[in-house]
């Protein structure tokens, strides 16, 4: 006995709605990835769950350039069918190309924050990572410049530093020894014209101990004068009497 034709119909349970998305998702992810590999077909899917989580799958990771190729095609599509270039549907074309745009770089945006990689395959996650690691590889190089360029302003600032602590220090060592000189020469200005009172007197001399050798010496001679000016008295006295 067969199977029963399944209605297409929203399904209420909403257990069973989400194990039902998960089934057909992988179903489709699966049948793209197929048709992608055996007819040599660029595939681009993409799938939001009522959730607003977003499933994708590209061939060979190219989602950027089927849509840009989709939009193009589109677009011209439209101008030929088209015969008003200024109609509103053009309006509607760009603005709709607008946020598609805008909605592939969000989801981009995700997957380099870490965000909604169950959709990537082994390839696509491979091909993320190496996109990390050279925006990674440009961030430290830019970051290095920056650092080394600080390190050689912090540098020329102190060198300019030592350079002025240098002139003030000899500035400092002038002004001492000018107010030096002045101090000297102020000095030199108010000391008196003679200075002799300033030279030592000398002292008294004083001979201790040999006191009673000077008095008879002393002794001594006062009495050779006296007998010598008696002998000179007798001369005169006798030269008168003759």
């Amino acid at each position: 006995m067969g199977r029963g034709k399944v209605q297409l119909k929203r399904i209420e349970n909403k257990i069973n709605r989400q194990v039902t998305f998960s089934k057909r998702r992988g179903g489709l992810l699966k049948k793209a990835h197929e048709i992608s590999v055996l007819c040599d077909a660029d595939v681009a899917l993409i799938v939001f769950s009522n959730k607003g989580k977003l499933f994708e799958y590209s061939t060979d990771s190219c989602m950027e350039k089927i849509l840009e190729r989709y939009e193009r095609y589109s677009y011209t599509e439209r101008q030929l069918v088209s015969h008003d270039p200024q109609s509103s549907g053009n309006v509607t074309l760009e603005y709709n190309k607008l946020k598609a745009r805008v909605e592939l770089l969000q989801r981009n945006y995700r997957h380099y924050i870490g965000e909604d990689l169950d959709s990537l395959s082994l390839k696509d996650l491979q091909n993320l990572e190496q996109q990390l690691d050279t925006a990674l590889k440009r961030i430290r190089s830019h970051k290095n410049q920056l650092m080394y360029e600080s390190i050689s302003e912090l540098q020329r600032k102190e060198r300019a530093i030592q350079e002025q602590n240098s002139a003030l220090s000899k500035k400092i060592k002038e002004k001492e020894k000018t107010m030096a000189e002045q101090a000297y020469w102020d000095q030199q200005n108010h000391a008196p014209n003679s200075p002799s009172f300033l030279l030592p007197q000398p002292l008294p001399f004083l001979n201790i101990g040999a006191g009673a050798y000077q008095g008879e010496a002393l002794e001594e001679r006062r009495n050779v004068l006296d007998l010598t000016l008696e002998s000179l008295v007798s001369c005169h006295l006798g030269c008168f009497a003759e």
